[in-house]
């Protein structure tokens, strides 16, 4: 009914066919493959989330809805493809809000050779490509405010974008002031959260919401990125960066890790704070730490929401507005 009565809801879906033609485009210009990976996991991974659990009868196999295609499609730099893409569904069994629902499209990629930096000029050219193929424009309007993507864009440490909003270096560097600094400030933290987990709580109030114009916030904690590459300069950091525009999380990427020891020991981490209580801790992958011992080539790799980037490119305000079907409560 929504789409007899309202012209402009149609239009809505129209330019997302444009975009996600338009991604699929560029990055096949670029010489990368598409390729489609396993939906039912027997161990979900490639993400920090909670995943749907379902079963096989006929094998008599608990399965998980997958929460991310990562590890597929780095198993795929292994067997030697260089550039792979997917464009295709995650599932996530968490809270539904005007920037998620669980059932969501997502894009990722993985080029071999290549590192976040190098990713970070390749977003601009790919997210300017799609917004010039739907809106003919960079700037356009979003809500109140106009978004301006000519490049290049804005790039700041995730330290220093703390640091920018007022969190003092105590609470940055140490755990105990980071706790009592944030509850000083009332938000939320967890008992028994990490350190980094900490920062990241007051980088989602603190940061995030003033995250108008592209930019990249870089250099994570390793202890929220189990997947990605330690810096060589500071061990404690990792080769990581998000892309936020109009406060919302559009692209993570990071440089792969490919060392099977170190990864062993990150999901040995993700195990024991499972265990402790975290939900959305990752589960230990043996499969795909074989498959790193096989050999990984050096490679940077990207997820970008498809309905957000969408969002971005229709002004549109909650991500229902671009999915023709939303996940709603039933009417009884």
């Amino acid at each position: 009914m929504d789409l007899i009565v309202n012209p402009d809801v149609q239009k809505t879906f129209e330019k997302r066919s444009v975009a996600i033609k338009a991604v699929r485009d560029f990055l096949e210009a670029n010489r990368f493959i598409e390729v489609e990976t396993p939906m039912m996991h027997q161990i979900p991974g490639g993400a920090t989330a909670r995943p749907f659990k379902t079963h096989h009868n006929a094998l008599s196999l608990d399965l998980y809805l997958r929460v991310a295609p990562e590890l597929y499609l780095k198993r795929l730099l292994v067997g030697g493809y260089e550039r792979v893409f997917e464009i295709n569904k995650n599932f996530r069994n968490e809270g539904i809000s005007t920037k998620h629902n669980p059932e969501f499209t997502m894009l990722e990629f993985y080029m071999a050779y290549k590192d976040y930096t190098y990713l970070m000029g390749f977003t601009e050219e790919l997210i300017v490509y799609a917004a010039e193929r739907v809106a003919g424009t960079l700037r356009m309007p979003f809500g109140d405010t106009v978004i301006d993507l000519t490049p290049p864009w804005k790039r700041l440490p995730m330290v220093d974008a703390l640091s920018e909003k007022g969190v003092p270096v105590a609470a940055i560097t140490d755990p105990g002031e980071a706790t009592a600094w944030a509850r000083s400030k009332k938000i939320d933290i967890e008992r028994g959260a990490s350190h980094a987990k900490v920062l990241d709580e007051i980088f989602k109030v603190m940061v995030e919401p003033e995250l108008i114009q592209p930019t990249f916030i870089t250099d994570y904690p390793v202890d929220l990125s189990p997947l990605a590459k330690r810096k060589p300069n500071d061990r404690e950091l990792v080769e990581r960066f998000e892309l936020f525009i109009a406060s919302r999380e559009i692209a993570n990427a990071f440089s792969e890790l490919n060392d099977p020891m170190d990864q062993r020991e990150r999901f040995l981490k993700q195990v024991e704070a499972r265990e402790k209580g975290d939900e959305e801790a990752q589960f230990m992958d043996e499969d795909f730490v074989r498959a790193l011992e096989y050999g990984m080539p050096p490679a940077a790799g990207e997820g970008i929401g498809i309905d957000r980037l969408v969002m971005l490119l229709t002004d549109s305000q909650s991500i229902r507005d671009v999915i023709l079907f939303p996940l709603l409560k039933p009417e009884n």
